[in-house]
Formats: structure tokens, C-alpha cells, sequence
């Protein structure tokens, strides 16, 4: 299984994975709904939607990307709306569902983004990657209003996590921020160990040489 520094790095993935597998598997699952529901008719109206919402994501990429170069989030947040309530119960939806909570959060408004955190979490299984995204963002949010205790136990993880080591860190930013600074160096310690040595955690080496700082050398005194 890959291995993932950042959630961020996570998302770029998802994004690529859907763009190319997208359309086949909405049919699939829309298929299988088919079976129990009569097929008349129903399969060439569901290929038609798959379709559709293919289009639609697509075009939510593509609008990412030009948001992200004008900074007008207008169009993307518009087109993640669309994507989560006339495809709802899709992976499309889900998706579009974390983009938008982090739309809310960079305009303050953190009930919102947690409310669309909870619904990737409640509509994903927890292996999956958008699940654990999902997850690791709403611990962070939680941590941001002052809840640290939850986001502590939101942000517990096992090495079969593709990106253990970015939850670990997230738990040590919790931990610094909340004045435990031993607890925040086990955490930084520990996603240290969990992180690829070839693909480091971007700030993590900072952070524990902050928390550990080192004695001068005798040629740095001299």
C-alpha cells in the first residue's frame, strides 16, 4: 500500500484514482442497486447517470486546479454542492463533501466543516482513504476549537494506516498546543519512526528539535 505524508498528499491521490476509475465504479454500484429494483429500462438511465456525474467531477477537478491558481473558491464550492446532493451516497458525493468542509473552515465556519467531516465518516467504512482523511482532518478541526481530548482520540491509529506517521504528528501538534510538550515529543518520536526515511514528514525534524533541543558543541562555544 502507498504510503502518504500529508492528508494533502492523500486527496492529489484520490483525485487521480477517481478521475481514471470513477465512471465504472458508480455503474457498478448503481448496478447492483439494478438487481433488487427491476431492469427495464433501468440500466441505460443509470449508465446515462454515471455518465453525467463522471462530467460533473471532472469539471469539479478542473475547477480546482483554476481555483487554486485565481483564489475564487465561488465555482468549486458550487460545483462540490451539486456533486453532494444530486449524487449523494456516491464516492463523488463524499469527495465533494471534504472539499467543502475545507472551504468552511478557511471561511470560520467550523460547525459547518465538522458537519460535512461526519458525513464522509459516517457514510465511508474506515479502511477506506477517504475515511481516514476525512478523520485525520476532523481531529484537527476538533483540536482548532479547543477540544482536545477528542481530537486525541479521534486521531488514535494502527500501522496498517497508509499515512500512521501524519496521524501521529497530528497528535503531537495537539499535544504541544495544549502546554504537554513530553507527550507532543513521544508523538513526534513516534511519527518519526512511522514516516518513510526517504519521504520525510514536512516540519517534523523542526519540531523535535524544538522539543529537544541540542547542547552547543565545544567548537560552536569556541
Amino acid at each position: 500500500m502507498e504510503s502518504y505524508r500529508t492528508e494533502e498528499e492523500q486527496v492529489e491521490a484520490l483525485k487521480r484514482w477517481w478521475k481514471e476509475n470513477g465512471t465504472s465504479t458508480l455503474v457498478a454500484v448503481l448496478l447492483a442497486v439494478a438487481v433488487g429494483s427491476g431492469w427495464q429500462g433501468w440500466q441505460a438511465r443509470q449508465q446515462a447517470q454515471a455518465e453525467a456525474a463522471s462530467m460533473l467531477f471532472q469539471q469539479f477537478l478542473d475547477t480546482l486546479g483554476a481555483s487554486e491558481q485565481s483564489g475564487d473558491a465561488a465555482a468549486g464550492e458550487a460545483l462540490a454542492t451539486r456533486l453532494a446532493t444530486e449524487y449523494d451516497g456516491t464516492a463523488y458525493a463524499r469527495f465533494a463533501e471534504l472539499h467543502l468542509a475545507r472551504l468552511h473552515v478557511a471561511d470560520g465556519d467550523l460547525g459547518a466543516a465538522e458537519a460535512a467531516l461526519r458525513t464522509v465518516l459516517a457514510e465511508t467504512s474506515p479502511k477506506e482513504d477517504l475515511h481516514r482523511v476525512a478523520k485525520l482532518r476532523l481531529g484537527r478541526l476538533l483540536a482548532a476549537r479547543g477540544d482536545t481530548e477528542d481530537a486525541l482520540a479521534l486521531l488514535v491509529t494502527d500501522g496498517a494506516n497508509p499515512y500512521a506517521g501524519a496521524y501521529a504528528m497530528a497528535r503531537g501538534d495537539v499535544l504541544l498546543a495544549a502546554g504537554r510538550d513530553d507527550e507532543a515529543s513521544a508523538a513526534y518520536r513516534e511519527a518519526q519512526s512511522l514516516a518513510d526515511p526517504a519521504r520525510p514528514l514536512p516540519g517534523l525534524a523542526e519540531k523535535l528539535d524544538y522539543l529537544n533541543p541540542q547542547p552547543p558543541t565545544a567548537g560552536a562555544q569556541g
